[in-house]
């Protein structure tokens, strides 16, 4: 009688060493995923373009109002010339077309065109049809992380400026590998407006 109550207490011993080794087991999987989860989430964010610029765009916009104050700008675009990246602005009067550019690190400004606009464009057409809305307008750096965010990783490499059916909206390309990202990014409210991928 001994031997079988000493078997049975043997045995749900051994049972439920089992038991915890399995809890063991489960419990540094568990903890295994977790930690897995958490460097591929900090490696997506690590991945995000961490770019930034000395002049803002703010500031490139404000050195084109100095020059040409009487205009508005119809466009803006921050891309990389000849290894250094420079904000080219473009806008219009009532009776001109204005193009300067802005270097991104030294705020050095370089006035590129100054010519009549067409007929069709004189008098406010063109001014009031491109006109971008500048109130409010996101940074460089927010629409770049909002635009990596929604394409998963990758780095932002251009922006552009521009307005269509109203909305004045960035354009955020995102690079990863050979993988190339357009991201539409509403310029006040950050919403992504649509996006479009291109392999190479």
């Amino acid at each position: 009688m001994k031997k079988i109550i000493v078997f049975g207490l043997s045995l749900g011993l051994i049972g439920g060493l089992a038991g915890c080794g399995s809890d063991s087991t489960d419990s540094a999987n568990s903890s295994t995923s977790q930690t897995t989860s958490q460097s591929s989430q900090s490696q997506a964010s690590s991945e995000r373009s961490n770019q930034s610029f000395k002049v803002s765009a703010d500031e490139a916009i404000k050195a084109y109002q100095e020059a040409y104050p009487d205009s508005d700008i119809t466009s803006l675009e921050l891309e990389s010339s000849l290894g250094k990246y420079v904000y080219k602005i473009e806008g219009v009067d009532d009776e001109k077309e204005y193009e300067m550019t802005v270097n991104a690190d030294t705020k050095d400004v370089s006035k590129e065109r100054e010519e009549t606009l067409d007929a069709d464009d004189k008098d406010g057409a063109k001014r009031k049809e491109d006109k971008l809305e500048l109130d409010k307008l996101l940074s460089v750096e927010k629409v770049s992380d909002l635009a990596v965010e929604h394409v998963g990783k990758g780095e932002a490499t251009e922006w552009s400026l521009d307005k269509e059916l109203g909305t004045t909206y960035w354009e955020v390309k995102v690079k990863d590998g050979q993988k190339e990202t357009d991201v539409k990014v509403d310029a006040q409210s950050g919403k992504i407006l649509e996006s479009e991928t291109d392999d190479q």
